[in-house]
């Protein structure tokens, strides 16, 4: 489970990390992440102690509303593992595709972290 503060509450932060962040396709995720006061993302300045945000996207094409929970509880599970790679004011999001109901927790584990390898990448997996 995420702890409260880790997790991206908002539905503005969700929208402009989806449209503003860069984006990471995995085959079964999708990765979306912006630093709050990152210049190319036109958000105002955070302090230093931010914590960074996780949020997740599961869509009904997921599966039924049981494997959309099962799958839920797989990458809050995989996203608390890798909060400590995250930077200060950092906003991800996880959006699961359809194929990730039948993914196993270290497939889904192993795509998150190359989709934020690839996000934090200078230069790399930009929009």
């Amino acid at each position: 489970m995420l702890p409260a503060q880790f997790r991206m509450k908002r539905s503005a932060d969700f929208g402009a990390t989806v449209k503003q962040g860069r984006r990471a396709v995995q085959p079964d995720v999708i990765v979306y992440s912006r630093v709050i006061g990152d210049r190319r993302t036109d958000t105002p300045a955070v302090s230093a102690a931010a914590p960074p945000q996780v949020g997740l996207i599961i869509a009904k094409s997921v599966g039924s509303a049981v494997e959309r929970h099962r799958v839920a509880r797989r990458l809050r599970h995989v996203a608390r593992e890798v909060l400590g790679d995250l930077r200060a004011g950092q906003q991800v999001v996880i959006r699961a595709l359809p194929g990730s109901n039948r993914a196993k927790s270290e497939t889904l584990r192993a795509q998150l972290r190359a989709g934020l390898r690839a996000v934090q990448r200078p230069g790399g997996a930009a929009r």
